[in-house]
């Protein structure tokens, strides 16, 4: 998994599973890091519970973190302020 750090936020590729039983970040497949949420994906209710989900996992807020690639696509690219790549990366584990 790539994680980039870049002026107090980092960027990566996430492979949203809509519809699970249960909200779960990781493993990493594909090099990109799996976010498992229970939205269906209509009307962006997954994007939001992927924002939600990952906001959690990092302790920020959701305002924290943003969809800057694929909002219509399983595979999106997040922007996330403050927090380190060694967090992110700490996910994947």
């Amino acid at each position: 998994m790539i994680v980039k750090e870049h002026a107090g936020a980092v960027t990566f590729d996430v492979l949203v599973q809509p519809r699970a039983s249960r909200a779960k970040v990781g493993p990493i497949h594909d090099g990109r890091l799996k976010v498992a949420v229970t939205a269906p994906p209509v009307d962006g209710e997954a994007n939001a519970a992927v924002i939600e989900t990952l906001a959690k996992a990092l302790g920020v807020a959701k305002s924290a973190v943003e969809v800057i690639a694929g909002t219509t696509s399983r595979r999106k690219t997040v922007r996330v302020s403050g927090v380190a790549a060694s967090a992110v990366e700490a996910l994947a584990a």
